[in-house]
Parts: structure tokens; C-alpha cells; sequence
């Protein structure tokens, strides 16, 4: 298993001084300022899978996804399940298994369970295609269809429908066996509808275009040649009115979906449908909470609930939805501004943290340390710039292009960036050879986190020295576009948003590894630094479409980041028994919830804390500008600080720092006697920090 931290995690316009705040014009945010025709070196990665074996010949001409909603689909065998809300889905052996997912929950792992509640599948034909396999015929943001080639079956799965769409293209007999017993089974007059009960409880419905004929075992359904297109749905409870919105809604369906970002702090969600009527579908409850800030023509259905790991899904009616977050303010520097009387202790600070830099004496040659020292030297630029300290800054500016352009032009000795026409996408060099070099990012493992640490030097840097960013801005742009290209068109070489996942509003980071729970995220404060360094960069080379994109990708990862992985006392999002115990989450995964860590077991409360606060900077207050909330989650961690056998120092300076936000005097003592920092932080960090509270 490729670990995402390991365990030495221990752990513009140019814009000038405290105050300044950029919120990005309306703008569309497809026309990022790129050179699209610049690539790293091209290389031929040995640790890869091929994507030729589950992916159309159509589709292999472009970029293609690495961080997906159905990823395991494409990987190894093909058969680990997926969540597409509100089902866990798997497919296998010429067939398609349905699962409306139990729970199972306990104080350290929250998990949903899968059992094969429906398997349908039909009898195998001649006709071509990788026999008892699936194949990809489309994507996009909201959906994949799962082709059975040999067997006449297409799958329109789309994410949010409380319906199983198939298409069965040629007449052909269907079986759908389950592992429950069948209880009651029954059809309407014209056989177009049938409800069958299980000993489970669930009730199921299946519609069908024209009249089907179906029989029944104790365990399997059966059917004379059909064709045409069967939903299946769950009936959520036994209450007559649920099934009637099903029927309403039964006849029309979607085939596939898009979020549009046309404008700053808003997606908008578009389904191609098919039939008539209006469309159903579920939203989970950041959906909601968007929906009710933006300018919708739904109608949130409150009572058809469906449960699932990120909260009650409920029904939405409309063809679009617009989602609409709260405006975000980017800014270089802290938001209040540094107090005069603490400035002397943070250039003493500085003084010494800016001496001590010497890109010669640096050792590590991955691509996540290297990156962080590059970002802990630029945060030093910008306390200066605040402080008005300007004697230090040409020395930084010396480090940062001393360590930056080794990697830009491909001169770093023992590493590199370099470019992967398979998948489409930045690796590095160790990452080509070996799947565990660089904690993965050879198989696209924590994009975001790597190369989020570079672009903000590169922003940094850019805005102290806009010759130098003009020089080089051809790979600045190749490396942001890695995980922040929109349009595959406009740019080939990059696959569409790599890392976030524009229906669970927040980022994934595992990459090409097939997981049994799916794709997962460990750190999201990185996650969010990523997006936020993108509009810093926007805003130090005066492009308004990528100072739009990364507010907007930045305030929604905030806002995924409160809503499940923030666990507040007394929430009831999560079991009683997993909240009571827990005020953060170890790893998030679109299956499992988990207090665990990559590289620390839940008990180190202060990593858990500390993953979800690094690296510690301006847009740091965003995150966590909930004060009670901060307090319940200082409080819960200091304990853990006296653990036996000691705890690292860089981790106890994230600790102190939130502890800063409520009781400023006692963090700043405990921070000036610390001995020792994180490996993207600092003294001068963590005093600006701390001297940037507000005694409000």
C-alpha cells in the first residue's frame, strides 16, 4: 500500500502589505493564460497501468482521469466496488451488482458494508468486445457508463440517482439474483412496473420502457428477451408518498453530467437526459447548504432520505443546480495585519530563520520535502514584505530561484519533473521507475499537495520578480494545470481537474492504487493550500481566470473540509460513538471514515490536528475560523502532548498555533520555547502567526 505521509512528516496585479484583499471579478474561468504547448520531458513511466485495458479506444486519444469517482474501475481487475450515491456498485464476471450499503460504526472507523442486494447480468453474445469485462464508453464530472459489450448491457451510472439505469440495447434475456430472499413480488397491469420485497426489509422498483415479463425464484428474477431501458430503485421506506415520487419520476433519466465553473464561487451542475419529464436526483448536505445560497429553479424534496457516509441524501427535482459558495478573499498577507508592538520579536525571528537558509546544504531529493522548504522560505518573503522589513528579502529571492529552476529546467540532480503522455500528467523521475517514489506521485498519488508547495514559491517569487516569472512562466503554468486544467481541449497534455471531485465538493489524493474503500484524502489544509497558491499565482502574473479558479476551488475544499472532516461536539452528521470521540479525521474516504493516519495511528491526536492545518499560512484562518470549534479541537489534543515517549516539536507548533486563536498569551509562550519546526514551518511562521490574531 503507497503510504501518502510518511512518518518525517513530523511532524497580480502585485499586491503589497497587510490589508490588501482580492476577490476575483466575474470572469469565466476556462481561459486560463497558459502555453499549452509546453511539456516536461517526456517519459515512458514502468509502474503505470494501462488504461487501454478497460477504457474505449475513443477515449485513450486524451488525458484521462487519475483521481476519479471510478477509478477502481479502470484498475487491476476491474471489480473493487465504488461509491456512486447513494449505491455501491461493483462489477464483475459480466455483471453489475447493486448495493444500498448498511453502516457499520465504532469510535475509531466509520465504513459502509457491501452485499450484492442485485446482480443483473444477461447471457453472453458473440458480438465483439473483451468477453465477461466492462468497458468505458463515457465520462464526465457526474457520471461513467459501463459498457457489457458481449452482453447488450450499458449502464448509465450517474452519481446522486436513486435509480440503476441500464440500457439494453439488443433483445436480450435478463437476470437479476439477489442474496436475500424474495418475500413478495408483483407487477402493474401493463408490466412496465414490478415492486419486489426482500427478507432484508428493502423494497425494490423496476421500471421499464415497454412491457417486460418477469419471473421469480426464491433469489433470481428472470426475463423473456427485452430491450430498451430498466431502472431499478430503492424504496427508501415503506411510506406510499416515497413511492409515488419514484413513479413521477421514473420515465426520465439522465445519461451524463457536467459541473460548469463559469463563474468565481459557483458550479453549476448540467445533466444531458433522456425522456420526458423532470429530473430526480440526491444531494448530500453541502449540496443543499449551496443550493440555498445560489439562484435555482428546484425543488428540494426534504422527506425522500437516503442514508450515506456523508450525510442524509435527499431529493432534488431540476434539470441544473447551481451551487453557490460564500466569496473568498485571497490574500499575499494576513488578514488583519501583524501588531506594531510584536514586530521586533518577529524580525529577530526572521533575521536568524534567513540566515539559516543554504540551498547547498539541502539533502532530500523528493519532490514533497523539497517542495515544502521551498514554500517555508517564500512564507519568509511575505512576513518581511508585512513587516516591512525588506533586508532579508533578496537573500530568500536568491534561495527560491536557487531551488525553483533546477526543477523548471530539468537540472535537479536525482529527481525531476517529467511528463506522462499515457495517463496525461506530471511525474517525477523517481516516481517513473519506482511506485513508491515521492510517497506515490509516479502513480498520481497527492498531485495537489507536491506541486501546490512549488506554486507557491513560484507565485512568491513571480511577484518579487516579474522578469523571472515571465522567463519561466511556461512551466509555471504546465505544473498548475496539471491538477487544475478545465478543458482538455484547450489543453491535451492535462487530464480535467485531477484531484478535486466537483460532486463530493472537496479533493481526492490516492491516485492510480485500487482501494476497497476508494479514493481518499488525508490532509485537507494542503489540499487547500494547492488551490490557494493557483490564485496566487493568478494574481502575481495579472490572470484573472486562474485567480478566479483557485478562490473558488479553495472555498469549496474549506467548505467540504468543515462539513466532514471538522467533527463538532454534539454533530450529528457521524454516529454518537465515532463523535464523541473524535474532533478531526485521520483519512476521509469516499467509503470509510477513518481516525487512523498514513504514517501515525489515531491516538497521535497532534498529527491528526497538525495534517489538517499545514502549512500554516494567511489562508490558514479560513479553515478554521470557527473559534468554538477551535477550542474543542485544542482541547481534545493536548492531552495526547503528554503521551509517553515524547511528541515531535513540529508537531506541538500546530497545536500551539490554533490554541494562538483563542488564547493568544499562552500559545506564544509555549511557541518561544519550542526547540524545534515542522519542515515547511518556522519561528518566524509561528510568531507572525500568532502576532496576526485579532483580539477580538
Amino acid at each position: 500500500m503507497i503510504t501518502i505521509h510518511h512518518l518525517q512528516h513530523h511532524h497580480s496585479t502585485i499586491v503589497h502589505h497587510n490589508q490588501t484583499r482580492i476577490k476575483p471579478p466575474s470572469a469565466t474561468m476556462v481561459n486560463i493564460q497558459t502555453n499549452t504547448s509546453y511539456i516536461f520531458p517526456q517519459t515512458q513511466s514502468t509502474v503505470l497501468p494501462d488504461p487501454s485495458k478497460f477504457f474505449s479506444s475513443n477515449l485513450l486519444s486524451s488525458p484521462l482521469p487519475t483521481n476519479s469517482f471510478f477509478q477502481n474501475f479502470v484498475l487491476k481487475n476491474g471489480d473493487q466496488q465504488e461509491y456512486i450515491h447513494p449505491y455501491l456498485i461493483k462489477s464483475s464476471n459480466s455483471s453489475l451488482s447493486l448495493s444500498y450499503p448498511s453502516r457499520q460504526a465504532s469510535s475509531a472507523v466509520i465504513f459502509q458494508v457491501f452485499n450484492p442486494d442485485l446482480t443483473i447480468s444477461a447471457p453472453q453474445g458473440p458480438k465483439q468486445g473483451p468477453p465477461g469485462k466492462h468497458l468505458i464508453s463515457s465520462y464526465s464530472d457526474l457520471s461513467v457508463t459501463l459498457d457489457f459489450p458481449s452482453s447488450n448491457l450499458s449502464f448509465f451510472l450517474v452519481r446522486g440517482s436513486p435509480y440503476l439505469t441500464v440500457s439494453v440495447t439488443q433483445p436480450t434475456p435478463l437476470s437479476i439474483t439477489t442474496i436475500h430472499s424474495i418475500l413478495s413480488f408483483s407487477s402493474n397491469d401493463s408490466n412496465t412496473k414490478y415492486t419486489f420485497q426482500f427478507n432484508n426489509g428493502q423494497t425494490w422498483l423496476l421500471y421499464a420502457t415497454s412491457p417486460i415479463k418477469l419471473n421469480h425464484t426464491l433469489s433470481e428474477i428472470t426475463s423473456n428477451a427485452f430491450s430498451g431501458i430498466i431502472r431499478i430503485a430503492l424504496l427508501p421506506d415503506s411510506d406510499s408518498k416515497h413511492e409515488a415520487v419514484l413513479d413521477k419520476y421514473s420515465s426520465c433519466y439522465p445519461v451524463s453530467g457536467k459541473a460548469v465553473f463559469r463563474e468565481p464561487f459557483c458550479v453549476e451542475y448540467n445533466w444531458e437526459k433522456k425522456d420526458s419529464g423532470d429530473l430526480l436526483l440526491l444531494a448530500h448536505p453541502l449540496h443543499v447548504q449551496l443550493l440555498r445560497n445560489g439562484d435555482n429553479d428546484v425543488k428540494i424534496l426534504e422527506d425522500l432520505k437516503y442514508k450515506s457516509i456523508d450525510g442524509d441524501l435527499v431529493g432534488v427535482v431540476g434539470d441544473s443546480w447551481v451551487l453557490k459558495t460564500d466569496p473568498l478573499f485571497v490574500t499575499w498577507h494576513s488578514i488583519k495585519g501583524i501588531k506594531e508592538e510584536s514586530h521586533d520579536e518577529i524580525v529577530s525571528a526572521l533575521s536568524k530563520d534567513v540566515e539559516s537558509l543554504d540551498s547547498s546544504s539541502i539533502t532530500t531529493t523528493e519532490s514533497y520535502f523539497y517542495g515544502k522548504l521551498i514554500a517555508r522560505a517564500a512564507r519568509l518573503v511575505l512576513i518581511a514584505e508585512e513587516l516591512n522589513y525588506p533586508d532579508v528579502i533578496p537573500k530568500v529571492r536568491n534561495f527560491l530561484k536557487e531551488t525553483i529552476e533546477p526543477w523548471l529546467e530539468g537540472t535537479f540532480s536525482g529527481n525531476g519533473f517529467l511528463h506522462d503522455e499515457k495517463w496525461g500528467g506530471i511525474i517525477t523521475q523517481k516516481g517513473s521507475t519506482d511506485a513508491g517514489g515521492d510517497f506515490g506521485f509516479g502513480i498520481y498519488n497527492d498531485h495537489h499537495y507536491h506541486l501546490g508547495y512549488f506554486i507557491y514559491g513560484i507565485a512568491v517569487l513571480t511577484k518579487l520578480d516579474p522578469a523571472w516569472g515571465r522567463k519561466y512562466k511556461p512551466q509555471a503554468y504546465s505544473i498548475v494545470q496539471d491538477f487544475l486544467n478545465l478543458d482538455t481541449k484547450l489543453n491535451s497534455n492535462y487530464t480535467r481537474l485531477r484531484c478535486f471531485d466537483p460532486y463530493v465538493l472537496h479533493s481526492w489524493a490516492g491516485g492510480l492504487t485500487e482501494f476497497t474503500d476508494g479514493r481518499n484524502q488525508e490532509s485537507t489544509s494542503e489540499a487547500v493550500s494547492a488551490y490557494y497558491s493557483a490564485a496566487l499565482m493568478g494574481l502575481a502574473y495579472g490572470d484573472v481566470p486562474l485567480v478566479a479558479l483557485g478562490s473558488t476551488l479553495t472555498a469549496l475544499e474549506i467548505e467540504g473540509t468543515k462539513m466532514w472532516w471538522h467533527v463538532k461536539e454534539g454533530g450529528t452528521l457521524y454516529e454518537k460513538e465515532f463523535t464523541q470521540e473524535n474532533r478531526v479525521m485521520g483519512v476521509l474516504w469516499s467509503n470509510k471514515r477513518d481516525t487512523g493516519l498514513w504514517f501515525a495511528p489515531a491516538e497521535w491526536k497532534e498529527c491528526r490536528l497538525g495534517i489538517q492545518l499545514l502549512p500554516l499560512a494567511p489562508i490558514s484562518e479560513a479553515i478554521f475560523s470557527n473559534v468554538d470549534f477551535v477550542k474543542e479541537l485544542v482541547e481534545w489534543t493536548l492531552p495526547a502532548l503528554d503521551r509517553e515517549g515524547g511528541v515531535g516539536e513540529g508537531w506541538k507548533g500546530f497545536v500551539y498555533a490554533l490554541e494562538g486563536v483563542y488564547d493568544n498569551e499562552s500559545a506564544l509562550q509555549k511557541i518561544r520555547n519550542l526547540k524545534g519546526f515542522d519542515g515547511g514551518n518556522s519561528l518566524t511562521n509561528l510568531l507572525w502567526w500568532i502576532h496576526s490574531r485579532s483580539d477580538e
